[in-house]
């Protein structure tokens, strides 16, 4: 019975953690625009033994924070003492054509070459990258603004979809401004992206049934989105 109530407990607390943090906006619209942030230079980043896509010409680095406790830039040696407690060194987690993660920045090496360069120099929070073979091109799923102007850039923010060429050029939005991701799925046969999202209708800063969704592709041989309509 004591158990009973300790499992009911920790139950409502979780749910009502739950309910609070869906509860969070995730776009605030009290500024006339979100404002850009500077990269935090005092975390200690570090990145991941390479990761190659087959077919790819290149391996490529998943970037992101090391967070253990206050560690900052330049304590690894305070990093290492704490490894055995909580720290973890992984960024991502790769599977056949794709990379999940908390990855703060991707690095391109291409095959035989012994230069790396930078996906971006803007602040982004990576969630997904995944690597379109017949198209030699990854789509990323990604937080690219401060939409709900907490001062970072997270996964509390708005996802949005990018795409670059597998060398880490053209990277570029593909989804409309302050629209929400919903998912996306890549057509062999006709060569396009096809993905869903959300605007906020009502613009209450939540994403929910009373908004709309939207239904666009992108052409990988006309380099551009098109909204359409399939009901």
């Amino acid at each position: 019975m004591k158990f009973l109530s300790i499992f009911i407990f920790f139950t409502f607390t979780f749910i009502s953690c739950k309910n609070e943090e869906v509860a969070k906006p995730k776009v605030k619209y009290d500024a006339a625009e979100t404002k850009a942030l500077k990269r935090d230079t005092t975390k200690l980043g570090i990145a991941d033994l390479p990761i190659h896509f087959e077919g790819a010409s290149v391996v490529v680095f998943p970037i992101g924070d090391l967070t253990v406790g206050d560690v900052k830039k330049g304590s690894y040696e305070s990093a290492k003492a704490s490894y055995d407690n909580s720290a973890s060194f992984n960024i991502s987690n790769s599977m056949e054509n794709e990379i999940t993660g908390y990855i703060r920045n991707v690095k391109f090496q291409i095959i035989g070459q012994d230069s790396i360069h930078s996906l971006t120099e803007k602040v982004i929070m990576i969630e997904n990258m995944s690597y379109i073979k017949s198209k030699k091109s990854f789509i990323y799923t990604l937080s690219d603004n401060d939409t709900n102007q907490d001062n970072s850039i997270d996964n509390n923010d708005l996802n949005v979809l990018y795409v670059s060429d597998e060398q880490g050029n053209n990277f570029k939005k593909i989804s409309p401004d302050l629209h929400e991701i919903i998912d996306w799925e890549f057509i062999e046969a006709s060569g396009r992206v096809y993905f869903r999202t959300l605007d906020d209708a009502n613009k209450n800063g939540q994403f929910d049934k009373n908004d709309n969704v939207h239904y666009f592709y992108y052409d990988f041989k006309e380099a551009k989105s098109t909204e359409f309509k399939p009901i």
